[in-house]
This record gives structure tokens, sequence and C-alpha cells, in this order.
């Protein structure tokens, strides 16, 4: 007996020695990845040996580690998805018994962890850091700068657990919840992950119906377009024209006004981008215009109008089944049924749907006017726009399995901290979410499509001058598109 349970013992200790190298390994490479996402938009004027680079340093350091966990979070749902199809086909494979059930949960148990820590801690240390100067009558340095941060964390968490704690007692009136002050970890901490999840969630139902719409432009941006009715040579020549006339306006000033030279500038920059796009238009070949531009068109429109079935599908189970809801009965675990009626198929949709949506919230986010100032530029971002940046997208990607899930995307039940959020549990809040998602992406999506339709609607009326449905990123109709022709009907 005594060998037997050393044995075990043995064996439990391997097992988990491996998941936590396992676990590294794809952090490792996550954290590599978002290493070089952020130096390829950080400032580079950033880069001087002082006492300012040091905290830079650290700061990038922290922020690298905060992508990592959100692409983590972002992999978490559809890695547990295919692994259990893997373990469904192939029970008894010698070389996939690394990928077990123990394994999936850790995972969900680390990103919650660290999702936690990197929103409460490591996020506001790198911005107070950053912003730091050290109290006034000590000496400057790192040491101060590190005081000062640690002053300020302190008396941000101290202000936010009150404001949980106020809020707690008044949505409960419970005495208990009013003697639960000491009970940081076990009830304070989880409910304040469980606020900042809803909020994520009602920032993805503000930004994917968003997203999903504004796919369709930014594909056809990246894509060259059907040449139809257009004469490519006549453009191109047209704006060589333009570009020379700025050009001999740039050289022939004698005394030149420094607004006028940059502004002078920035358009010689836009019509060089204009010329760049319309010569790539003419060299490309008669496949990528005519064919990979309407294939990936009609694949979008494909995955939204999929999404939004499939939410539909969702509203109705809701209101006939209890086990539809994100919070109901547990699955019967990970490798002992497919959670998808179609198999392996079925998954690989899930999964393709779910980085579908997560990219549309991206886009979504960025495309807000609110949002639109944090968007990122290539070696021209600070420090403190790559914090905020990193801080929207932990909250995006961290709420995306509990959305997925929400919205019946997938079936598969939450792990870990996940799935103990208590508005989960509330039929109201689920049922009014399916609801607003349905009801915005589709109309966003007949706002998008109709567009060209109201802008001649408005003109022939006459009522285009007043601008009832221009706005600031929908201008198309107004200058040439980004690909170099005009927007017509």
């Amino acid at each position: 007996m005594e060998a037997d349970e050393v044995t075990l013992r043995e064996q439990n200790f391997h097992s988990q020695v491996r998941e936590y190298t396992i676990c590294f390994l794809l952090f490792a490479i996550l954290y590599i990845v978002s290493y070089f996402i952020i130096r390829r938009y950080k400032r580079k004027g950033d880069e001087q040996e002082d006492e300012d680079a040091i905290v830079n340093r650290i700061s990038l350091f922290l922020s690298t580690f905060t992508l990592a966990v959100s692409a983590g979070a972002v992999l978490l749902l559809p890695f547990s998805i295919i692994s259990n199809e893997i373990l469904l086909s192939f029970p008894q494979s010698y070389y996939i018994q690394w990928l077990n059930g123990s394994l999936i949960h850790g995972l969900w148990n680390l990103a919650s962890l660290f999702s936690n820590l990197c929103l409460f801690v490591l996020m506001p240390f790198a911005f107070f850091f950053l912003e730091s100067e050290g109290f006034a009558g000590l000496k400057k340095g790192i040491k101060a700068r590190i005081l000062e941060t640690l002053v300020m964390l302190i008396l941000l968490a101290l202000l936010i657990l009150g404001i949980v704690w106020v809020a707690s007692a008044l949505i409960d009136k419970d005495a208990a919840s009013m003697e639960s002050l000491y009970d940081l970890w076990e009830f304070y901490l989880p409910y304040l992950y469980s606020c900042i999840s809803l909020m994520g969630c009602l920032l993805l139902l503000l930004c994917t119906p968003v997203g999903l719409s504004r796919m369709f432009t930014v594909m056809g941006q990246l894509l060259v377009k059907p040449a139809i009715l257009e004469d490519l040579d006549e453009q191109i020549y047209i704006i060589t024209l333009e570009e020379e006339a700025i050009m001999r306006r740039l050289n022939g000033m004698s005394s030149p006004v420094e607004y006028n030279t940059q502004q002078l500038e920035q358009e010689l920059h836009n019509v060089k981008n204009m010329k760049t796009k319309l010569e790539r238009r003419k060299k490309a070949s008669a496949w990528e215009r005519n064919l990979v531009y309407p294939s990936v068109m009609i694949l979008l429109l494909i995955e939204t109008a999929i999404s939004v079935l499939l939410v539909a599908c969702n509203i109705l189970c809701l209101l006939v089944d209890e086990t539809a809801m994100p919070k109901g009965s547990r699955g019967p675990g990970i490798g002992n049924a497919s959670l998808s009626t179609f198999g392996f198929v079925g998954a690989a949709l899930e999964i393709i749907l779910i980085f579908y949506l997560m990219v549309s919230s991206v886009v979504g986010f960025y495309s807000l006017r609110f949002f639109g100032d944090f968007t990122p530029r290539k070696d021209d971002t600070t420090m403190t726009k790559i914090i905020g940046n990193c801080v929207s997208i932990l909250v995006l990607s961290s709420a995306l399995p509990v959305m997925s899930r929400t919205l019946g995307i997938t079936r598969f039940d939450l792990l870990g901290d996940f799935g103990r959020f208590n508005w989960l549990g509330n039929f109201y809040i689920v049922l009014s979410y399916n609801l607003l998602f349905a009801i915005m992406t589709t109309l966003c999506l007949v706002r998008k499509f109709t567009s060209a339709v109201r802008e001649e609607l408005l003109k022939a009326l006459g009522l285009d001058k007043l601008h009832l449905s221009h706005n600031a990123r929908d201008s198309e109709t107004a200058k040439p598109s980004v690909n170099g022709h005009q927007k017509t009907l």
C-alpha cells in the first residue's frame, strides 16, 4: 500500500510539473510575440539612457506581460474547444496524454488570476510609476518614484474597496455582506472582477456590432477591389499631376510659413499614398481583383449572418430551456462528449466565429469616437497610450469567453472564476444582452449597406447640405476612397 501511495504521489508530481512546463512555454511564446508587437508601435524617441528610460523599460515589460495575458484569454476558449474534440477523437493516444482536463482547468485558473493581477496591480503600477516624480522633500530617483507609486496604489485600493463594499451593501442589504469586509480574497476581489467583466461585456456589446459592420470597410482597404467602369491609368495620371503641383509649391515658396509647409507636406504624403495604392491596383492580377475580394466579402457576410442566427436561436433556447443559461447545469466534462451538434466541424466553426467576434470588437473599439485617440501608430505611440491600449484589450479579451457563452456561440461551460459571476444567472440580464446584440448588429449592418442609397435619396431631395447622414468616419462619398476611386451607387 505504501508503495502504491508513493507511486501515486510521483505521478501527481510529474503531472503537475508537466502542466506547469506547458503553461510556461505557451506563455513564453505569447510574451515574445506581444513584445515585438509593442516594440513596433512604441515611440523610438523614448529610448534614452537615464532614469526615465528605466521607468519606460519597466512599464514596457509590464505592458508586454498584460498583452500576453490578453492573448491567452482570447485563445483560452478556442484551445479548450479544440482540446475537447481531440480528446474525443483520440482518447487512448500516447502522444496527447499531456492534454487533459487538469491542464485545461489550470489554464482557466491562471488566466483568471493573471487577469486580476494585471488589471488591479500591474497596470495601475505601470501608469503611476510612469507619471511619478517623487514626493517633495525627498531625494529624486527610482526609489522615490517607487515610494510615490506604492502610496498611490494603496490609496486607489482603499478607494475601490470602499466603493465595492458600499455597492455590495446597498445591493444585498444583508448583514452578512456588511460583516464580510474582512473576506477580501473570497468575496470582494471576485465581486469586483465580476463587475469589471460585466463592464467588459457591455463594452463588447457596444463595439462588436459596430466592428461587424466596419469589417467590410477595413477588408476593402486591405484588398484590391475590382476595377469596374474605371480607368486606372487616367487616375494615376491625375494623381501624378497633383503630386507635381504640390512639390512645385513646396520648392517655390520664398518665405515659407511653418503652418502652410506642414499642411502641404501632409497633402503630399496623402497623395503619394493614394498613388501607391492606385499602382498596386493596376499591378494586381485578375484573380486577385475579381476573385479574392468578392470571396472575402461573401465570407464576412456569411460569418456575420451565422453569428446573428446563433444569437436568435439562443434567445429561443433561453425562453424554453433553463440549461441554456451561461450559469446553468454543468456539462459532461472535458473529453467526455462533444458540445457541438456537428462534431469537429461545428467546433471549428465556433472557433472561427469566436476569433471573428474578437477581431470585430477590436475594430469597433477603435472605430468609436470616444476611443479614436487610443489608436496606436507605428513608431509613434507613447507609453501612456500603450498602457491604455493594453488595459482596454485586457478588458475586452477577458470578457470574450463570457460573451461567447452568453450569446450561445458555444456551449462550452465557463471554467474557473469565469463561471462564478453572479449576473450570469440572471435571466433578464442574459436575455436583454442577447436581444440588444441581435438588434444592434442588424441595425449597424442595415445602416452600412444602405448608406449609398440614403446618400442618393438625400441628394435627390436636396437635403444633402443638412449633413443628416454625414459623419467623419463614413465620408467616402465626399472624397476618394483609399483604393483610389469614389464610392458610387
